[in-house]
């Protein structure tokens, strides 16, 4: 099956519909057993020019492949953000909350680097909106599924997140490399399992989440 490619089509008929920036929204950590989730941002004017060559969402990529993008994307964007939500607070508050949480926290950044978040459009990728309920006055969020492979706006937040979660990531492991997290990004592969069984989860685990592996 061929590889379908983002384009800015969604995006350009939110404008032609009046919006004046979107924003486009994805997740990326959710399923992982250790480390935070992390909601990426990428704001899209109707100025922007073509969007870098080779851009797809995150899954889709090598993770070389993502290095090379995430700087370029940072800079077709209009702003761009990242925000997370540690493995405490999924521990506490749960996995659905934290989404918020964390994009919560990205709209913020972007609100200090001057977009006019409370005017702009959301463009979230899934069926789901997740991230209103949080949020003391409502967006104009727009949810559409599989937004990250046809969207180019979402798909750029999802390799701008990737790649900002898994440096994360990797600087983690430099403090407990017996987890593996450089090569396996605190998702769940037997390595990771295995070092867990020996040596009890640490501090950067989701806790909760480790008893579906016991």
């Amino acid at each position: 099956m061929p590889v379908v490619e983002p384009t800015d089509l969604v995006e350009r008929e939110l404008f032609a519909a009046g919006s004046t920036l979107v924003i486009g929204v994805d997740e990326v950590g959710r399923g992982a057993i250790a480390g935070p989730v992390a909601v990426g941002m990428s704001v899209m004017s109707a100025s922007c020019g073509a969007h870098p060559a080779g851009v797809r969402d995150s899954k889709l990529l090598s993770e070389k492949k993502r290095v090379e993008l995430a700087p370029l994307l940072r800079e077709w964007s209009v702003a761009s953000a990242v925000g997370l939500a540690s493995p405490q607070e999924i521990d506490e508050l749960g996995i659905v909350h934290c989404l918020g949480l964390a994009a919560k926290r990205a709209l913020g950044s972007l609100h200090v680097a001057g977009i006019p978040v409370a005017t702009s459009t959301i463009l979230l990728d899934g069926n789901s909106d997740w991230l209103n309920p949080i949020l003391a006055s409502p967006l104009d969020v727009r949810t559409r599924v599989k937004a990250d492979r046809d969207c180019v706006s979402v798909a750029a937040a999802s390799v701008i997140a990737k790649v900002h979660r898994d440096e994360l990531m990797v600087a983690a492991h430099e403090t407990r490399p017996d987890f593996g997290w450089a090569g396996n990004k605190g998702y769940g592969s037997t390595q990771h399992m295995e070092a867990v069984r020996a040596l009890g989860p640490s501090d950067f685990h989701r806790r909760t989440w480790l008893l579906s592996y016991a």
